[in-house]
């Protein structure tokens, strides 16, 4: 069949809403033939609803030192025809970097035509990947995209959008007015890897996500290289619910919000301003500006801490280490865990 299509979906502790996207999946009007699911080392009995539900009808093993592949088959619900369903049990959580990273790879190096990422809380309409699918032959198109929904019906306007490689902080993305989801096909800088259509033929030639970023702005990593090769198109009709996106609180880490975010969950903030960073000194066209930006960033954003937040120490230092190690490149992803809780 010419231009296969197969899924790689990356899951870490949502085993229900994993079942309800890997359904949704099935019952695509345009089937796709194959899913990579990638299990980040889930702690919540994920392989064993799999198995209940039939998905797979082999445990990995218990204790592993390395990752577990196997292949089994699974039905389209619309028509009947198999699915390659290669279920990969990674032995750590290597964040949605190291998930997608891995899941791109994998299913790269099986020659599918198309890989369709999507988290573990995505629900792509019936029609979606059959709405795609129309402009597979489109000149130069690398990447296709639809609408991404929240559960309430409203358009989550941060998924899809546009990238500014001039003005690197207080963001790199801009997301599309409500207007641009009224026409037909847009031309867009950026899609998130919830429901992102991404083409072999170009991965062939940018390589795979960054899995040392482990979570944050991997996507918008990604797609800034993808864009070097041509184009991503945003197709309003094309609709996926990402469900969980509702409930997210905080995503900027700016400084004066930074209150809201409990001290348990800080640590977490670390990638997104680390990743930010060397996403600037790699990629911002006026690298004065940057620095600049940067240190207004870095001064506003501890100025927050002191002003709202307790464990004032610990935080500014896990912020400090975020802006040296995105400068220096390194990416050592316990740390942050260990200037919060151990040292």
């Amino acid at each position: 069949m010419k231009d296969t299509v197969c899924a790689v979906v990356v899951t870490y502790n949502r085993k229900q809403l994993l079942i309800e996207c890997l359904e949704s999946l099935r019952k695509q009007t345009r089937p796709v033939q194959g899913i990579y699911l990638i299990d980040n080392a889930s702690t919540d009995g994920t392989p064993d609803l799999l198995l209940e539900k039939g998905y797979i009808n082999e445990l990995p093993p218990k204790s592993l030192n390395e990752p577990w592949e196997k292949e089994f088959e699974i039905k389209n619900l619309t028509d009947g025809n198999p699915i390659r369903l290669h279920y990969v049990r990674m032995h750590e959580n290597t964040g949605g970097a190291g998930g997608f990273h891995e899941g791109v790879k994998r299913a790269y190096e099986k020659r599918y035509d198309w890989l369709w990422l999507m988290d573990d809380d995505a629900e792509p309409k019936e029609d979606a990947l059959e709405i795609l699918s129309l402009y597979f032959k489109e000149d130069n198109v690398v990447g296709l995209a639809g609408s991404v929904i929240l559960p309430d019906g409203n358009i989550s306007t941060y998924h899809r959008g546009k990238i500014n490689l001039r003005d690197i902080f207080p963001a790199i993305q801009i997301p599309l007015n409500l207007m641009e989801y009224q026409k037909k096909a847009v031309e867009i800088d950026m899609a998130s890897f919830v429901g992102l259509l991404i083409k072999r033929e170009a991965i062939s030639i940018i390589g795979f996500p960054k899995k040392e970023f482990f979570i944050y702005q991997d996507d918008v990593e990604y797609c800034i290289r993808l864009r070097t090769v041509g184009k991503i198109l945003l197709i309003p009709e094309s609709i996926i619910v990402h469900k969980e996106a509702s409930k997210i609180v905080e995503k900027s880490f700016l400084g004066k919000r930074s209150k809201r975010i409990e001290f348990s969950k800080f640590w977490l903030s670390y990638y997104g301003m680390r990743n930010l960073v060397w996403l600037g000194k790699q990629y911002c066209e006026n690298k004065l500006l940057f620095y600049i930006q940067m240190l207004k960033s870095l001064v506003r954003h501890i100025l927050g801490i002191i002003i709202y937040d307790e464990h004032k120490y610990k935080r500014i230092k896990l912020v400090l280490s975020a802006y040296f190690d995105g400068l220096k490149g390194e990416f050592d992803n316990s740390k942050p865990k260990r200037i919060l809780y151990e040292e």
